[in-house]
């Protein structure tokens, strides 16, 4: 059941993706061919005036068929228009998912009673080594960790996660002034916790009660949370902590919502965490999507600032031919790229 959920879920982010190409190109008058969702064979179409709108056999995504030939002499067509107008065309889809996964997480958080968790300090384990006028005491806001700004607990974990040793640089908020902490020791060690021995880094913070006003600030969180993750994995790729063998593709995205799915404790609790990750993965699509990385919407951008810069100097027209095999080109390494990430998927899989 979570499989066909997952499936569902991500077919219904790249058909949203589309569907922002597609309102943004209505809205300038941009000639659309067809509209699907799915991909492989037509289940069903309609002729509207102008657009074909079909559903399509595998629920695995969508598009949104403009005339793109860079020779058409059409005036409707997407090659046709302006800078500007190919530009917001190109940015709506990944708008469109930025802001379906804002929809999402605001559902999502609206379902949370309990309150949440801030960075300020209510208690210190005894025996934590490095409490004081020198280190930390209770009332502290832990406002930085290795320079990245904390907002939640959720920070506090994943920053200490991320970080390359148990020495840290801290800011923290204290009597309105901010005191740096730097080089600051702070480890999991064994804290007595209920009568028990348990192994935490000996801090308690400050519950946040749920207000409506809370769960819109944590809601905002939660989605530029999402894009920072993005970006700490995007700076773990280029520095060499990941490899090219750990991005993950369709398969490995629908396995991971079918996992979450399995261990949650409840249905419920299965569809607001499959939920919660449907929106992380919709960030990753509209940050992803919107980087100038050839191929992608952001690099067709980019290409058509260039060009423009270009042409200004030159003070003529570039041909327009140049353009298409530039993109063609990035396409067929992207493509080359997804056929690596799937085998390396369906590998992955296989070898668990």
């Amino acid at each position: 059941m979570y499989i066909l959920i997952a499936i569902f879920a991500f077919g219904l982010l790249i058909a949203v993706h589309e569907l922002g190409h597609f309102s943004a190109a209505k809205l300038l008058k941009v000639k659309v061919y067809e509209f699907a969702i799915g991909m492989g064979p037509k289940l069903f179409q309609k002729q509207g005036k102008e657009t074909l709108y079909t559903l399509r056999a595998f629920p695995i995504g969508g598009f949104c068929a403009m005339e793109e030939d860079v020779e058409s002499d059409d005036p409707r067509a997407f090659t046709s228009q302006n800078r500007w107008r190919r530009a917001v065309i190109l940015a709506a889809g990944g708008t469109a998912n930025l802001v379906f996964a804002c929809i999402i997480i605001i559902l999502v958080v609206s379902r949370m009673n309990g309150g949440f968790v801030g960075t300020t300090l209510t208690d210190i384990a005894d025996g934590f080594p490095n409490e004081g006028i020198h280190g930390l005491m209770v009332g502290d806001q832990i406002m930085t960790i290795n320079g990245e700004r904390l907002y939640y607990i959720d920070d506090f974990f994943l920053l200490m996660q991320l970080a390359q040793s148990n020495e840290i640089d801290l800011t923290v908020k204290r009597s309105g002034a901010i005191v740096p902490l730097n080089n600051f020791t702070l480890e999991r060690r064994e804290y007595e916790t209920d009568g028990t021995m348990q192994l935490r880094y000996g801090l308690s913070f400050n519950r946040i009660e749920s207000s409506f006003v809370e769960k819109l600030k944590y809601s905002a969180y939660m989605t530029w949370n999402n894009v920072r993750i993005i970006k700490y994995s995007l700076a773990q790729l280029f520095s060499g902590e990941a490899g090219v063998r750990d991005l993950a593709g369709p398969v490995a995205i629908v396995d991971a919502m079918n996992e979450i799915g399995k261990t949650s404790r409840s249905i419920a609790a299965a569809l607001l965490d499959i939920a919660e990750f449907t929106a992380f993965i919709g960030v990753n699509i509209a940050v992803i999507n919107l980087l100038p990385i050839p191929a992608m919407d952001g690099g067709r951008i980019l290409f058509l600032s260039i060009s423009w810069l270009i042409e200004k100097a030159l003070k003529r027209r570039l041909d327009p031919k140049y353009e298409g095999y530039i993109h063609t080109s990035a396409l067929l390494l992207l493509m080359g790229l997804m056929v690596f990430i799937l085998f390396n998927d369906i590998m992955r899989i296989a070898s668990r």
